[in-house]
C-alpha cells in the first residue's frame, strides 16, 4: 500500500488539507467574525428593511455596534458576556467529574475489561461499541480505544490496521451516536438555545433533545462499521505486511488484581449512584420534579441538573477507583486529576472567550435575525420540501467539517445561521441540531485537519511502516461515505415515522401542543 494514491478522492482531500491549513485558528476566526459583525452593523444600520422582526412584530432594525455608546456598553459587559456564556460552564463542570474518572484510571480500566472479555467473533462490534461509549470521556477514545483496538486485533491474529479503522470509525465517524449522555449533549444544546433565542427569546431547548435518536443510531453505526471492517476493509489489508518494529508495537496488558478489585468497587459505586438517582425521582413529591409532577418538563430541576449529574456520576466511581487501586493516596491526587482536566480545556476557554463575544454581537446587532428572516424567505421562494432542506444542512456541514475540525466551534459559527433560519420555515431547533450532528460526524474520519488524524496515522505506523495520510484516507473513506448516506436516510425515515428525537423535542416550530 502506497503512502500516496493517485485517485481523485485522495487528490481532492489533499487539496482540502492545503486549503484548511491556511485557515486561521478557530479562536481567530471568531475574532474576525466579531469584527465583520461590527462593520456590517454600522453599514446596515443606515438602511431600512421591510422584514418583520417576529419578536416585536415591527420592521427589523440593525443596531450599530460601532457608536460610542455601543462600544462603551460592550467594554462594560465584556466580562459578563464571557462568564455568562452558557457552553463554558457546561463543559467545565462536566469535565471536572469526567477528569477524575479518566485520570484515576477508571475509564481506561472499564474499556480494557470490556474488550478483554469479548469473544473473537464479536470483537469488531464490541470495539465499535466501546468507541461510542468513550464519547462520554472526551478524548479517551482517541488516546486509548483506537490504539488498544489495534493491539487486541493483532493479539487475536487479525490485521491491526482493521482494528484501528473500526475504532476510529466508532470514535470519530459515529461521534453523534451514543446511548450514554455526555458533556457534548448539553454543550451543543446550549449553542442551539442561544441561536434559537435570536428569533424566540423565551424558547427552551432540552439538553437531551437528541438523546433517543443518538441512542438508536448506535445500533446503525455499529452495524455499518462491523460489516465494512470484516467484509471490506480487512480483506483489502490481507496482503499488507505487518512490518513494524516489534519493540514499537504495544502489548495488551490486562488489569492486575488491585485494578480489578478497584474496577469492581468503582462500578458498584456508579450503579449505587444510578439507583439513588432513580429512587429520588420515583416519588410524585420528588423535589427533582416540576411543580406539575413531570420529570421531563423544562421547569423540572432534574432537566436543569443534567451537567451536575454527569459530574457526580463520574466523580464518584473515579474517586473510588483511585483510592482502591492505589492511584490516589490523598485528596490532593483527586484535585490534581481535576487540574489536569482543566489544563486540557485551556484552549477551549480561549476559544470560548472570542466565541462568546461574537455570538453576543451577532444577536445584539440584529444581523442574525435579519439573516434568518431573509434566508428563510429565499428558501420559501425555492419551495424545497423540509426533508430536502435538512439533507442540504447535513451535506453542507459535512463539507465545512473538512476545513474546521472542532464540533463546538463549527456549531457556534453555523448555529446562529441555521437554527433561526429553519425556525422561520417551521423546522425545530432540535431537528436542525441533529442534522448538524449527523453531517459533522460523518466526515470526521476523512479530514486530515481533525486534530487526532495525524495521531491515528502514527498508531498505524507502529504496525505498517509505510502508512501515510493517503493510506488512512483510503481505509476510512468507505466508512465516511456509507455512514453519511445511511445515517441521512435513517434520519429521514426516523422523521417520517415520527419517533421522538429526544426528551421534549419536536420536529416542527413552534412545537405542537
Amino acid at each position: 500500500m502506497q503512502n500516496t494514491q493517485s485517485t481523485w478522492v485522495t487528490r481532492a482531500l489533499d487539496r482540502v488539507e492545503v486549503v484548511g491549513n491556511k485557515l486561521p485558528d478557530p479562536a481567530i476566526i471568531f475574532f474576525i467574525c466579531l469584527l465583520v459583525v461590527w462593520v456590517f452593523s454600522a453599514a446596515l444600520s443606515q438602511l431600512s428593511f421591510d422584514s418583520i422582526d417576529p419578536r416585536t412584530g415591527e420592521a427589523i432594525v440593525i443596531n450599530n455596534l460601532l457608536t460610542g455608546d455601543s462600544i462603551a456598553d460592550f467594554l462594560s459587559r465584556m466580562v459578563k458576556i464571557f462568564t455568562g456564556f452558557a457552553p463554558l460552564g457546561v463543559v467545565l463542570v462536566a469535565m471536572l467529574g469526567v477528569g477524575v474518572a479518566e485520570h484515576s484510571g477508571f475509564i481506561s480500566a472499564g474499556l480494557k475489561r470490556m474488550l478483554d472479555a469479548t469473544p473473537k467473533t464479536f470483537l469488531t462490534p464490541m470495539v465499535v461499541l466501546v468507541a461510542l461509549v468513550s464519547h462520554t470521556a472526551t478524548d479517551a477514545g482517541y488516546v486509548l480505544v483506537i490504539p488498544l483496538a489495534g493491539v487486541i486485533f493483532y493479539a487475536m491474529g487479525r490485521h491491526p490496521l482493521a482494528g484501528i479503522a473500526a475504532a476510529f470509525a466508532g470514535v470519530s465517524g459515529g461521534f453523534c451516536a451514543n446511548f450514554i449522555p455526555s458533556a457534548i449533549d448539553p454543550l451543543l444544546q446550549s449553542f442551539t438555545q442561544e441561536a434559537a433565542r435570536i428569533i424566540d427569546p423565551t424558547i427552551e431547548v432540552n439538553p437531551l433533545n437528541n438523546y433517543i435518536f443518538n441512542s438508536i443510531s448506535s445500533v446503525l453505526i455499529i452495524s455499518i462499521a462491523w460489516y465494512l471492517t470484516d467484509k471490506v476493509v480487512e480483506p483489502r489489508l490481507k496482503d499488507v505486511e505487518v512490518d513494524g518494529n516489534p519493540n514499537d508495537i504495544p502489548r495488551f496488558e490486562d488489569l492486575n488484581p488491585k485494578q480489578t478489585k478497584a474496577l469492581r468497587w468503582a462500578s458498584l459505586s456508579m450503579l449505587v449512584g444510578f439507583v439513588a438517582l432513580i429512587a429520588v425521582l420515583i416519588p410524585e413529591s420528588s423535589p427533582m420534579r416540576a411543580p406539575s409532577g413531570e420529570l421531563t418538563s423544562f421547569s423540572a430541576p432534574i432537566m436543569q441538573s443534567i451537567v451536575p449529574i454527569i459530574f457526580l456520576l463520574f466523580l464518584l466511581p473515579g474517586v473510588v477507583y483511585g483510592y482502591v487501586s492505589g492511584a490516589y493516596t490523598s485528596t490532593k491526587d483527586m484535585i490534581d486529576s481535576m487540574t489536569k482536566a482543566m489544563q486540557g480545556m485551556s484552549y477551549y476557554v480561549v476559544m470560548a472567550f472570542f466565541c462568546a463575544l461574537f455570538i453576543d454581537a451577532f444577536g445584539k446587532s440584529n444581523l442574525g435575525a435579519l439573516l434568518a428572516i431573509e434566508g428563510a424567505q429565499v428558501l420559501k421562494t425555492l419551495g424545497l420540501p423540509s426533508m430536502v432542506t435538512i439533507v442540504g444542512i447535513i451535506l453542507l456541514t459535512a463539507f465545512v467539517n473538512l476545513f474546521v475540525g472542532s464540533s463546538s466551534a463549527k456549531w457556534a459559527l453555523l448555529g446562529p445561521i441555521f437554527v433561526p433560519m429553519l425556525m422561520q420555515l417551521g423546522i425545530s431547533p432540535d431537528l436542525t441540531q441533529i442534522a448538524y450532528r449527523v453531517g459533522d460526524s460523518s466526515s470526521n474520519i476523512i479530514t486530515p485537519l481533525m486534530p487526532y488524524f495525524p495521531l491515528v496515522v502514527v498508531y498505524c505506523q507502529r504496525y505498517v511502516k509505510s502508512t501515510g495520510i493517503g493510506t488512512l484516507l483510503s481505509m476510512m473513506l468507505p466508512y465516511s461515505i456509507t455512514i453519511l448516506i445511511a445515517w441521512t436516510i435513517f434520519l429521514l425515515i426516523y422523521w417520517s415515522i415520527g419517533i421522538p428525537l429526544g426528551i421534549q423535542s419536536s420536529y416542527i416550530y413552534p412545537a405542537a401542543g
